[in-house]
């Protein structure tokens, strides 16, 4: 792997940036009314005038600045590093470090609000570190030699579930073929992607039915739509969705976590003649006794579970594949600790065979978990899976996401491609500067208004 250029960090700035999507009940769901869609956002300045490194964890309005402030705890730890000395020898080592300050770690202990923090920290950092080898970050994972890869990742607490030799040895296996993947990804060929929006709870019929007809028209043959709202109405929008889609097309729910157990089993197999691939998020995060017993009641109708989206660090996912709790590993691009715990995950994923099926349903995480999918499939576990994605907000990133043909057009240029356009931080940064930002608009206010109810 090519050595970064001798750079070195010297500062950081975090910007707090909002979009009002719940003036359209996009992201709307049955935990979730109205958010407004947010970037916690980090960026990581260096002596060279060519490099910055960008990065950001998605939340959905409030407490936003909560990780703005808890970003501003966590960079300084990189400064007057140079950034050969964090990337180049131990990467793991670097990542421990990242969250071993003690007086943090307390409030936070690789989870919650300090945890979203270091996804922005570390992912910036990658966004950095890929920019100065002139690769996009799927490619300079794709690159390494299964021992870089290994040095990575923080084994702590997951060596029960899979060791560093462990790892290595799932590497050297899958590095047969490895280079046809790459090939693949090259062709935009790696990654296939599937859509959620149709599916927001808070659209009409009509509109409903009109979005699944246009991404029909689009290629699309997976679709997911958020239950969890009264059974009658589930199960009239599921029928709305099979006269669209017919039986030839995929279709997933997600209940967000708002049932218990009892009453996941009970709506689930009420829409079991929906013919649901799977239900993301059937009940609490945490629960994964929960997640197995809905698992092993939901088998006899083919239902599979998934779940993933809010878990917070790989010790939790450890649980989930060890016991066998989930049928689909649901890892996120910031709400775990950034690309080397995602690593981790990818990886004990492919030793209990359980398939990645990245959340990816927010600001800027499409843009992250295309390059998380092409590394799992070219590098980790040599399978296809399926990614969603949301046709919206894209336009706020100097390199967004496409699809085309129904798959991810693989990222091609360097870093993570996270990196916001300076005129939509500005613009929708909060709460902003008077003249300047629509927070501070008359059109806000309802907005702003209506969060204090």
């Amino acid at each position: 792997m090519t050595t970064p250029k001798e750079i070195t960090i010297t500062s950081f700035s975090t910007r707090d940036v909002r979009f009002p999507t719940s003036l359209d009940k996009t992201g709307s769901d049955a935990m979730n009314a109205a958010g407004d869609y947010s970037a916690a956002y980090c960026i990581l300045e260096t002596d060279s005038s060519e490099f910055t490194g960008h990065g950001m964890t998605f939340t959905i309005g409030r407490g936003n600045d909560l990780v703005c402030s808890a970003i501003a705890h966590l960079a300084p730890r990189l400064l007057n590093r140079p950034l050969s000395s964090l990337v180049s020898s131990n990467w793991g080592k670097t990542w421990r470090y990242l969250v071993n300050d003690s007086q943090l770690r307390w409030i936070g202990p690789e989870k919650g609000v300090i945890h979203l923090a270091l996804g922005a920290v570390v992912n910036a950092l990658w966004d950095l570190w890929a920019k100065t080898l002139g690769k996009p970050v799927w490619k300079v994972v794709a690159d390494m030699t299964p021992e870089e890869f290994v040095d990575c990742i923080d084994f702590r607490y997951i060596t029960d579930a899979i060791t560093p030799e462990e790892a290595l040895h799932i590497l050297k296996e899958m590095a047969v073929g490895k280079e046809e993947r790459i090939k693949e990804a090259e062709r935009n060929e790696a990654v296939p992607a599937y859509t959620t929006s149709a599916g927001w709870l808070g659209y009409g019929e009509q509109k409903m039915r009109d979005l699944l007809q246009e991404t029909v028209a689009q290629g699309y043959r997976h679709f997911k739509l958020k239950v969890g709202g009264s059974l009658e109405e589930d199960i009239k929008r599921l029928t709305v969705a099979r006269e669209v889609l017919g039986e030839g097309h995929v279709l997933m729910v997600d209940a967000n976590q708002v049932w218990s157990v009892p009453e996941a089993i009970s709506h689930m197999t009420s829409l079991a003649r929906f013919k649901p691939w799977f239900i993301e998020e059937p009940t609490s995060p945490d629960d994964v006794l929960g997640h197995l017993a809905i698992k092993n009641a939901l088998k006899p109708y083919n239902i599979k579970v998934a779940t993933g989206e809010m878990c917070q660090n790989r010790v939790m996912f450890k649980q989930f594949l060890m016991s066998g709790a989930i049928d689909v590993c649901q890892i996120d691009a910031c709400r775990l600790g950034g690309v080397n715990e995602v690593l981790a995950v990818l990886l004990m994923a492919k030793k209990f065979n359980v398939p990645i099926v990245p959340h990816s349903g927010g600001v800027g995480l499409p843009e992250y978990t295309q390059h998380l999918s092409t590394i799992d499939y070219v590098v980790a576990s040599g399978k296809k899976s399926v990614l969603e994605y949301v046709d919206h907000l894209h336009e706020h990133f100097v390199n967004p996401s496409v699809i085309e043909k129904g798959y991810y057009v693989t990222p091609t240029e360097p870093g993570y491609s996270v990196q916001m356009k300076e005129e939509s931080m500005e613009r929708f940064g909060f709460p902003g500067v008077e003249g300047k930002s629509w927070w501070r608009t008359e059109e806000a206010r309802g907005v702003l208004e209506g969060e204090k109810i």
